[in-house]
């Protein structure tokens, strides 16, 4: 007898438009006869919205994370993230349905969920794992907290008016001081999140990387970085700051930064995994998702396809 299969269902409960993909994904993963599985949170308000799921298992309480075999996302980048804290250092791959604006972690939109659905439940997908950072505050010898990201973490001034006075370090060496409004130390994922907006560099996720983009930075050298992969990058707050700090990993977890504070970011050893659909080149990507002109491109001469 074969093992049920399992898959969670991640869900932006404060939306009815995902609201009702999630249950409508449900009652196909139901009708197709495998577990579907949802987050404690979600539940009574899938429940509310269709009074048929009573089959539906919550994670944690019926389902370990371990048990999971995909992982289903229905809603923009915001979502993605929160299930990746999820599943993270588990098997599942992650596969994201884009119901918010660009969706860059998403792998379909709206109007392919049940075609997406039948791909997933058919295992055909590629997993990609992409590289997530370890992130560790000290202050002083001792450490007082520590989280991870997939896409960045943002050291950042806790009051509007009061800059942020830092130093950075790469690889145990002091590189530069200077007042700014925050710090982004971001993976390759993150890159073409706030990273982006920041005016930090594209990188293409095949690309092993850190980057540091300081936000305002009152310096002459301030320029975003691009270091190595086994590289690490230090934030320091200095004592003459005027204000304090605030850390924040993805947007989600935040920590308080007090003067003296060292936050620490390195590769981290446990990688996020997503479910890939297709396999096209991340620049269709960027184009699609971020609608750039691309008219009057006439495509490579037949040398250079043959010379590639």
């Amino acid at each position: 007898m074969a093992a049920e299969r399992h898959f969670l269902v991640v869900s932006h409960t404060g939306r009815q438009d995902s609201v009702d993909a999630a249950v409508a994904v449900c009652r196909q993963l139901i009708d197709a006869g495998v577990a579907c599985v949802v987050p404690e949170s979600e539940h009574e308000d899938l429940r509310a919205a269709s009074g048929d799921l009573e089959s539906v298992r919550l994670l944690g309480d019926h389902v370990e994370a371990g048990d999971i075999e995909a992982v289903i996302v229905l809603g923009g980048d915001g979502t993605i993230l929160r299930a990746a804290e999820l599943v993270r250092g588990w098997a599942a791959p992650i596969v994201g349905v884009n119901l918010g604006h660009v969706g860059f972690l998403a792998e379909s939109e709206r109007e392919e969920i049940t075609g997406t659905v039948a791909r997933v439940l058919a295992r055909d997908y590629l997993v990609e794992e992409r590289m997530t950072l370890a992130v560790r505050v000290k202050l002083d010898a001792e450490v007082v907290y520590e989280s991870w990201a997939l896409n960045e973490a943002t050291i950042e001034k806790a009051a509007r008016e009061r800059m942020l006075e830092v130093v950075m370090e790469i690889d145990g060496r002091p590189l530069s001081s200077f007042g700014c409004d925050g710090v982004i130390v971001s993976s390759p994922t993150g890159a073409t999140a706030y990273a982006f907006s920041a005016g930090g560099p594209v990188v293409w996720p095949s690309v092993e990387a850190l980057l540091a983009v300081p936000l305002s930075a009152h310096a002459l050298f301030s320029r975003p970085l691009v270091v190595g992969p086994d590289s690490a990058i230090a934030v320091e707050l200095l004592d003459r700051t005027p204000g304090t700090g605030v850390l924040w990993c993805d947007g989600r977890r935040m920590f308080e930064l007090p003067h003296g504070a060292r936050v620490v970011v390195r590769r981290s050893p446990i990688p996020v995994r997503l479910a890939r659909l297709s396999t096209g080149p991340f620049t269709d990507r960027l184009v699609r998702k971020f609608a750039l002109p691309v008219s009057g491109w006439r495509g490579p001469l037949g040398e250079e396809v043959a010379a590639s």
